[in-house]
């Protein structure tokens, strides 16, 4: 042994290596997660244009119902102004209201599907009903077209009993279409509600992260 040597120096000097490398490791682990974290989270500028697409479509559903709604409504008040006052002009003109329900309705199909898309996830379920809700009004007033179309056709040709009963299978199945989409309107604003709601979250400092499609 050398003079002077101290035989605690060399595992001293193992030691502060191990304690080098470990510090290395976990400095290189922590760079790794946080490169794995950026590229999983979109840059705030595309968060932003996330955000801003999904209030939109949500929006553009919730104004969709409200238009829906009324279409339907007042299909289904001509419907009842039909009943026991029968003719032709009554009977095209429910069949009139009866296809701007159908059309508004398709409308709205389409919103929904746009704005479920574009949900956040936190939103997705009452995306899903505000969908479920709006293929229930889409139904409803087809069907409802369907039996407008029938009457006003029996009000032409038919006698006044079989076109008075016809108009009276229109006017049941255009009140179950303003229910349908009295119903889809409350779940469109609900859904706008809640997307406006994730996204104030969000844009908060350690919000929740922006939407992520599904």
């Amino acid at each position: 042994m050398s003079p002077g040597f101290d035989p605690g120096s060399g595992r001293r000097a193992r030691a502060r290596l191990v304690l080098a490398f470990g510090i290395a490791a976990g400095v290189a682990g922590a760079m790794g997660a946080a490169s794995v974290a950026a590229a999983s989270d979109p840059p705030p500028a595309a968060a932003s244009g996330l955000r801003q697409e999904a209030e939109r479509a949500a929006r553009d559903a919730e104004a969709a119902a409200r238009e829906a709604a009324s279409a339907a409504a007042d299909a289904a008040h001509r419907g009842r102004l039909v009943t026991g006052r029968w003719s032709t002009a009554m009977a095209e003109a429910v069949r009139h209201a009866a296809r701007k329900a159908a059309d508004a309705a398709t409308r709205l199909e389409e919103k929904t599907a746009l704005a479920t898309a574009r949900a956040f996830d936190e939103t997705r379920d009452a995306a899903r009903e505000a969908q479920a809700r709006s293929a229930r009004v889409t139904a409803a007033t087809r069907d409802a077209l369907t039996r407008a179309d029938e009457s006003a056709r029996r009000a032409l040709q038919d006698g006044r009993q079989e076109a008075e009963r016809a108009a009276e299978a229109t006017r049941e199945a255009l009140d179950r279409a303003e229910r349908a989409a009295r119903e889809a309107a409350h779940g469109a604003a609900d859904f706008s509600r809640r997307t406006l709601e994730a996204i104030k979250r969000s844009a908060r400092p350690g919000g929740a992260p922006a939407a992520r499609r599904g």
